[in-house]
């Protein structure tokens, strides 16, 4: 099955097209100043790939958590694309997608999955391998639940023995110590490999991102923005 998985959870859009356990064509672009075309990216990789949207079997989107505009374009991008190509669209945790790049490297252990959420903390999830799905490289099982947390909990919050994956450590320097890869962010790949192993269940109409905070203007107006309109 041709899937096209997207993720914009990080500083870093990814696109990629698989076939089964084969990556077709994957661009990675630097987003920040909003220098990535997300539909340019989409549109490149699926010219490399040989294939068009209706050649597709699914569209696989990163659903966060992570940057808040990120999610909200990649989200609002899969939809679109896959509306119009009338293919399903199937959501998978960006952390997982994290985990599972690292765990597809290396099956053995659990993995705790690392990115910077900003305001002084961090998203983490932590996950081992399962060999459950299609896809050749497996899956990737959640182990316990994905928080945002301050920094300093990280060791605290890893299972024993576990490794690290994520972008965090550039924005606390503390966290490099720890083992793990420290310069990775979540794959359009991986999203599309997850998506494939999944239980596939078609977000198109009622997909949102994951957040798992709240964002600022709602911490900082509870019941609404003065002069919009009201919460009921």
């Amino acid at each position: 099955m041709k899937v096209l998985g997207i993720d914009t959870a990080s500083g870093f859009a990814s696109v990629a097209v698989i076939d089964g356990d084969r990556v077709l064509a994957d661009t990675r672009s630097d987003t920040s100043g909003h220098r990535a075309d997300l539909l340019v990216l989409v549109d490149d990789v699926c010219a490399r790939a040989g294939v068009t949207a209706l050649q597709l079997d699914g569209v696989a989107i990163g659903a966060g958590p992570g940057s808040f505009t990120g999610l909200r374009i990649g989200m609002a991008t899969a939809k679109g694309i896959a509306f119009a190509a009338q293919r399903p669209l199937w959501a998978v945790s960006s952390l997982a997608a994290l985990a599972h790049a690292e765990l597809a490297r290396d099956p053995s252990g659990d993995v705790v999955a690392v990115l910077d959420a900003r305001r002084g903390e961090i998203y983490v999830g932590a996950y081992r391998h399962t060999p459950a799905g299609e896809a050749a490289r497996g899956s990737v099982e959640l182990v316990g639940d994905e928080r945002v947390i301050a920094p300093g909990a990280l060791a605290a919050f890893a299972p024993p023995g576990a490794r690290f994956v994520g972008d965090a450590a550039d924005a606390y320097p503390e966290l490099a110590p720890l083992p793990g890869t420290w310069r990775q962010t979540p794959s359009g790949a991986s999203v599309a490999a997850l998506a494939l192993a999944g239980a596939r269940v078609d977000v198109l109409v009622r997909g949102v991102p994951t957040y798992i905070r709240p964002s600022e203007a709602e911490v900082n107006y509870p019941d609404g923005v003065p002069g919009a309109l009201r919460k009921r």
